[in-house]
């Protein structure tokens, strides 16, 4: 017996890997779950949540490239590599785009960057603010100016917008996860419990699911956050708590159709407890349909928190999300610069629509009759 499961297994593992579309997208699911758990190691800006901003070069097209003056301030406690890594850096420095800058005895001058060239008075700052009572300029070149490329340029506050999409995955991943999480636990226990028992118990339960499905997803996920209050786990459970439904319902059908199966019979016979029946022989042998539904809930999860953030209610400035991106610059289609809701709107289409080609992958994988 377990030799044949390890060979359905083998054969349904084959059948995906020949599946070039939901091959492709685990391995970019794969890449934007790493950059997740690695964003401020990659992002260039590596600040709480990419929040540096410099209102001088707002909205500046991808490519962008200006000279950054920094002038150090307070020196914070030393952070360590995991915090770093997984909060991003406590940054007190101030950056300052400017045009160009001269040493002189006791200060330093620069003209400011401003975004139609014409030039501002000059402006100095004393060399005492950079710890400094005289230096050289490669010195001061290689310690205080630095020039700065924005790859996918700037958002209207000036801020990377690179960073911010890169820290903005893990708002989706994290989103997908927990919500899926809490559907699963919910959904399986309520349905299989339902379904196997029957009776008022089973009609209680359905009674349940019937009212939760007939609530518009939206709405119920509105009305929990705002219950919760605003902010970023709230989200989470909310989403969590409107998607166990389909779970539920699929489990329930599904262990209604198993349960007087032969090895179930066997398994009564022998003596052993329902508890163990249900969730040692026969829930094993239903996760296959839960699997699929599960890739759908995760892509279900990502667009639900995308219009939450979009409305105002899910993950709070300035922790980056994608909804909220596209939130703060839809209305910059018509002035010219449509990249700055497009980018945003093309990462959540891309990795909703890998999640669900995965999960057709998925399907046809496990499929039964498919599998010879």
């Amino acid at each position: 017996m377990a030799d044949h499961s390890s060979s359905l297994s083998q054969l349904a593992l084959q059948k995906f890997l020949k599946n070039f579309w939901g091959v492709l997208s685990l391995i970019y699911i794969t890449l934007c779950g790493l950059v997740a758990v690695f964003a401020y190691l990659l992002a260039p800006d590596d600040t709480q949540n990419a929040n540096q901003m410099h209102l001088s070069i707002h909205s500046k097209k991808p490519g962008f490239t200006v000279t950054i003056l920094t002038i150090p301030g307070p020196k914070s406690v030393e952070e360590s590599f995991v915090k770093t890594g997984l909060n991003g850096k406590s940054n007190t420095d101030t950056e300052i785009p400017i045009f160009s800058y001269k040493i002189l005895d006791k200060e330093v001058e620069y003209i400011p960057y401003t975004e139609d060239g014409v030039t501002e008075l000059t402006k100095a700052i004393p060399l005492s603010d950079f710890n400094l009572q005289s230096i050289s300029k490669f010195d001061f070149e290689d310690q205080f100016i630095k020039k700065k490329t924005y790859l996918l340029g700037t958002d209207k506050y000036g801020r990377d917008l690179l960073s911010r999409m890169l820290i903005g995955t893990r708002i989706s991943f994290s989103i997908g996860f927990v919500a899926v999480l809490i559907s699963l636990i919910i959904g399986i226990f309520l349905g299989a419990i339902g379904g196997y028992y029957g009776g008022k118990l089973d009609a209680f339960i359905m009674w349940i699911i019937n009212v939760t499905w007939s609530i518009p997803t939206l709405l119920l996920v509105i009305a929990i956050t705002l219950a919760l209050g605003k902010g970023f786990w709230q989200v989470f459970i909310a989403v969590g708590l409107t998607m166990w439904v389909e779970v539920a319902r699929v489990v329930r059908g599904q262990v209604l159709s198993v349960k007087e199966a032969q090895y179930v019979t066997a398994a009564r016979a022998l003596g052993y407890k329902n508890m163990r029946i249900l969730f040692k022989h026969i829930l094993p042998n239903i996760l296959a349909p839960v699997i699929v539904i599960s890739a759908a809930n995760f892509a279900g999860a990502i667009l639900i928190e995308s219009g939450l953030s979009f409305l105002g209610i899910g993950a709070q400035p300035p922790i980056p999300s994608w909804g909220a991106m596209i939130k703060d610059h839809y209305s910059y289609i018509i002035l010219g610069k449509a990249y700055l809701a497009i980018i945003p709107g093309l990462a959540i289409m891309s990795l909703v629509m890998a999640f669900m080609l995965m999960g057709n992958a998925l399907r046809d994988a496990l499929d039964v009759k498919g599998v010879n």
